[in-house]
């Protein structure tokens, strides 16, 4: 036997597989939020990796119906539907319409969010109380009624926020709160799940260019000098990252709160 040939046969039989170009072809996500920003780019992306997506909106029906047609543009099926994160009924009624849509839920995307600021002293207690209905609460419910359809290989992916661990400026106590909430939330539910093969997990984007907090707006010049890349990130490298956690190359990460953040928190 040529000692060449079997070290080849080894080494191919040893590979590492090498990840399909629509690795995501069968499946079906649910992204809340999904209208616009990083929930979009989301959107897209795993529909691009061959998933039928849908995707929630409150007050973005513009912005949803052209996420929808930019998917269903590239050849991907995509459904939008009108459901506020803070309404559990209409959250329940969104994932329980996909499923029936689509036939199936692998993949539940926590989107959804909202930035209140303001000094403690003084922050408005209906902020508080919709930050922690969005921010936290919503991804209660939604995980809670996604585990229902999940099966083994599901994921559940929350967009955190690097504030969950770093806030370093004033009037952002309450919303590093719910993004700390939401870390906690992600290391218990990947104990509750783990056993059914679900993984569960919660990506931290550091500052990126979106409606919310745009490169060119007024919090940039504070935040900027922060990043060790110099730079506000893209939607896109966020949904690149929760690509791969919703793949079938990351069924070993679990209760994990993954930094993506330009090195803000270094």
């Amino acid at each position: 036997m040529n000692p060449e040939t079997t070290t080849s046969t080894s080494n191919a039989a040893n590979a590492a597989p090498v990840p399909a170009a629509r690795p995501l072809a069968g499946k079906v996500a649910f992204v809340t939020g999904g209208a616009r920003g990083i929930g979009a780019a989301i959107a897209q992306r795993l529909a691009a990796d061959g998933a039928a997506v849908a995707l929630t909106w409150a007050r973005s029906e513009a912005e949803a119906a052209a996420t929808v047609g930019t998917i269903e543009a590239a050849g991907g099926r995509a459904l939008a539907l009108r459901a506020d994160s803070a309404d559990d009924a209409a959250l329940e009624a969104a994932i329980e319409r996909t499923v029936a849509q689509f036939g199936r839920l692998d993949i539940l995307v926590n989107s959804a969010g909202v930035l209140a600021l303001g000094s403690i002293e003084d922050f408005p207690l209906d902020g508080l109380d919709r930050t922690l209905a969005v921010n936290v609460r919503a991804v209660v419910i939604a995980s809670r009624i996604a585990a229902r359809h999940l099966g083994a290989g599901g994921r559940i992916i929350t967009i955190g926020s690097t504030n969950a661990e770093r806030m370093p400026f004033a009037g952002g106590a309450v919303y590093a709160m719910s993004k700390a909430a939401v870390a906690g939330l992600t290391k218990g539910m990947a104990r509750d799940l783990g056993a059914r093969g679900i993984t569960v997990n919660t990506v931290q984007p550091g500052p990126v260019d979106t409606e919310m907090n745009p490169a060119d707006g007024p919090m940039a010049a504070g935040l900027l000098p922060m990043l060790a890349t110099g730079r506000y990130g893209r939607a896109e490298e966020i949904a690149s990252f929760v690509a791969y956690l919703a793949g079938p190359e990351a069924g070993y990460i679990t209760g994990a709160n993954l930094m993506i953040d330009g090195g803000f928190s270094a």
